[in-house]
């Protein structure tokens, strides 16, 4: 009911209370990476892989890195199932805005050991960048990893 019909009627509904929060990314470990920046799609598979690989679900991971391709934080942002994982934009950004992200990568295991790009990973893809151009957030790579492999989407010429 829109709110001139509540006042027209002379009823109010009660008070709402409204929550005051505050947003914070909360650090649950950390790994030590010697590289220091990531160069390549090889530099960001070597990173990675002990999260995706030997995995017997699908699990997406967003890698936020800073000005200088730095990264700063990895989140497992979606674990799927065996062949499939609900990947959302807002869900991607989440992390990368909260870590103050100039850019991300994201990863994801194939756990069948095959890093061919199905149709959903190609739309996934899509969308990812189309929301980090509108945030300001670059999508460098969407990185399929499998049986000691991968396969970068940028050069597949998808990004």
């Amino acid at each position: 009911m829109p709110l001139v019909d509540v006042v027209k009627e002379g009823k109010q509904d009660p008070a709402k209370r409204v929550n005051i929060v505050s947003v914070r990314l909360v650090r649950e470990s950390s790994i030590l990476y010697e590289k220091r920046c990531i160069r390549s799609p090889q530099d960001a598979y070597e990173l990675a892989k002990s999260f995706l690989e030997d995995k017997d679900r699908e699990h997406f991971i967003v890698m936020s890195l800073d000005t200088k391709n730095q990264p700063v934080s990895i989140n497992v942002c979606h674990i799927g199932s065996l062949n499939a994982s609900l990947v959302s934009p807002r869900e991607v950004m989440k992390a990368a805005i909260l870590s103050s992200a100039a850019s991300i990568m994201v990863l994801h295991n194939h756990p069948s050991g095959l890093t061919d790009p199905s149709n959903e990973d190609i739309k996934v893809t899509k969308r990812l960048v189309e929301a980090g151009n509108l945030i300001g957030i670059e999508l460098l790579d969407h990185i399929i990893v499998g049986d000691n492999t991968f396969n970068s989407l940028k050069e597949k010429g998808y990004i």
